[in-house]
């Protein structure tokens, strides 16, 4: 698999020779199949690194032999070395650090890669300033094609209210805008836009979402969750070879962050077929395990065909189905047992019944499939557990780790239900460092108890896998590693952490993105960890993370990102014969 880019990046890469060499299994972790015996002959060792393998095990290696996309041997330098026949090809490491490649547990990677085409508002901080960005674009392109952006919130605007449609008009005429909110939950559309979707005063809020309205009961262009569908089903799609271009670039992206794949959540059957084509064309270096999003059109056929394991080389997973309870904490729609604090009468929006969620739930149960439902508020999150426990009471399951995404707000009361019942609380660590500057005026100082309680979690026995919800927050996971270890932006704000007690240790939160990501998906057998019978997925990086000052996380560079044994990236900080 991937020999066309394995050759394109090993000619210059890598002086790769096929050199047939006898390798040690022992100690493996999974028992390999005929045909991955007959690829187990060491290919390359990499030696004298600063081997961090998660593996409780063998923690620390300065060693690891690679064969047929494989780890065949972990160890010390000379002992690796010895077991391998003289002609072996090797890569000197030169003491850098090497740890698993990293897995964000929570992305919408299609979103992601749409994005190219989008105008990019991450990091805006006024209104003025996203209405500059949309003017530019306005000034770039003719016609009436649709302005589409992302990334924006009002929490860091200085006045800090929901926009008005107005200011469109000294902006853009005649053309559709389409900006959504950095959490997804949220959109601003101008005049032009809910012309377009028929949206009136008269038009009903859609369940499970709202239509923000002024005095006079006309729409201020704000739709929150499943309002927003109003409009977005209005914008032309991308066409398929658009998408699989912006794929294989943004799959190129998270490579020079050191991620070797994701759980992406949502997606379609045209997605999935995309995806194949891609790895069928060898240009997609990436493994993807996805999860199909609730309203997918086939989804019965999809469910009664059963979960897609290992396409491609174990390229490809398709194991679970997304749901949505809530909304988001930022938008004042997660579901709360409460009013909000700074916004009495509101207890957010249930995007779905409880029963018809249940319905949904226990079909994707009984076909084999997780269910990972996403849930932010503390109501939200109860109302999951009451269903999962409902499920598995009555229909008892194996190990099926069902999954609740984000569990940001949770009452102190339900947290242990989350490990007694064998659900995973998939968390975003930055999302805690995003929202923690207003977070306190939404909750009150009494929720802030349950808030992104991951120290709470791990000491109940859960296992947490770690993501980002990217495009939502930055694709690099150090910065998600970094918010674990310190619950501090990136200005070192506030002093000492946010809710302190909460932090992980750097090895909690490296085994966030390998080990428990891993875990999540039921491939603690083959991934996460640097152990012999494991694929060959690891990444060298800049610092020796273990003893880096918690400042300096973020700082850390990916020189050389590996999947399957194939260097896929290469940073232009290392120097061209270091790795060859």
């Amino acid at each position: 698999m991937l020999k066309r880019l394995a050759h394109s990046y090993a000619v210059s890469l890598f002086l790769v020779i096929l050199v047939t060499a006898g390798g040690s299994t022992s100690g493996s972790k999974m028992e390999m199949t005929e045909k991955e015996r007959e690829r187990s002959r060491v290919e390359i060792v990499f030696y004298n690194g600063n081997i961090y393998t998660m593996d409780d095990g063998m923690p620390k290696a300065e060693a690891i032999a690679v064969g047929g996309g494989w780890v065949l041997d972990v160890g010390g330098t000379d002992e690796v070395l010895s077991r391998c026949r003289p002609g072996v090809h090797r890569v000197d490491l030169g003491g850098r650090t090497v740890i698993p490649g990293l897995v964000d547990a929570h992305a919408h990677f299609l979103g992601f890669a749409k994005l190219r085409a989008w105008v990019d508002l991450v990091g805006t901080s006024s209104l003025e300033d996203v209405m500059s960005k949309v003017s530019e674009r306005a000034g770039e392109e003719e016609g009436g094609h649709w302005i589409l952006g992302r990334g924006w919130d009002q929490n860091d605007w200085p006045e800090t209210h929901y926009p008005h449609k107005e200011i469109f008009e000294k902006i853009v005429s005649g053309r559709p805008v389409y900006l959504v909110r950095t959490c997804g939950h949220a959109a601003f559309v101008n005049d032009e836009a809910l012309r377009l979707a028929h949206i009136t005063s008269e038009t009903p809020d859609p369940p499970g979402g709202k239509i923000l309205r002024d005095e006079q009961g006309a729409p201020t262009g704000v739709l929150i969750d499943e309002a927003m569908e109003l409009v977005s089903s209005k914008i032309p799609p991308l066409s398929r070879e658009e998408k699989k271009q912006y794929l294989v670039e943004a799959a190129h992206e998270c490579l020079s962050v050191g991620l070797v794949g994701l759980h992406e959540m949502g997606i379609t059957s045209e997605t999935a077929a995309i995806y194949k084509e891609l790895l069928q064309e060898e240009v997609l270096p990436f493994r993807i395990n996805a999860y199909y999003q609730y309203d997918e059109a086939d989804l019965d056929s999809v469910l009664e065909a059963g979960p897609v394991r290992d396409y491609a080389d174990h390229h490809l997973s398709v194991s679970g189905v997304k749901f949505y309870i809530d909304g988001s904490l930022g938008a004042r729609s997660a579901a709360l047992l409460e009013d909000y604090s700074d916004d009495p009468g509101n207890r957010g929006i249930l995007i779905i019944e409880p029963e018809a969620l249940h319905r949904k739930i226990l079909t994707c149960h009984r076909k084999g499939f997780q269910a990972a439902v996403h849930a932010i508020g503390d109501r939200g999150i109860s109302l999951v557990l009451d269903i999962y426990e409902r499920i598995l009471s009555e229909y008892p399951s194996e190990n099926r780790r069902h999954r609740v995404e984000h569990a940001q707000i949770v009452s102190p009361r339900d947290i242990p239900r989350f490990a007694s019942l064998g659900l995973i609380p998939s968390m975003q660590f930055t999302h805690c460092t995003s929202d923690m500057p207003w977070a306190g005026e939404r909750l009150g100082s009494e929720r802030l108890k349950g808030a992104y309680a991951w120290r709470s979690f791990l000491s109940e026995g859960c296992t947490i896998p770690g993501g980002s919800d990217f495009p939502v927050e930055s694709i690099n996971p150090f910065l998600g590693i970094y918010a674990a270890v310190t619950r501090k932006d990136l200005h070192g704000h506030p002093e000492g952490g946010w809710s302190p007690e909460q932090c992980l240790t750097v090895e909690e939160a490296v085994k966030a993105f390998t080990v428990h990501a891993a875990y999540a998906v039921h491939e603690e057998e083959m991934r996460g960890t640097l152990s012999a019978g494991k694929l060959a997925d690891f990444i060298v990086i800049s610092h020796d993370i273990m003893n880096v000052t918690p400042e300096n996380i973020p700082l850390i560079k990916v020189h050389a990102t590996v999947l399957g044994g194939e260097v896929v990236y290469r940073s232009e900080e290392l120097p061209p014969r270091d790795i060859e």
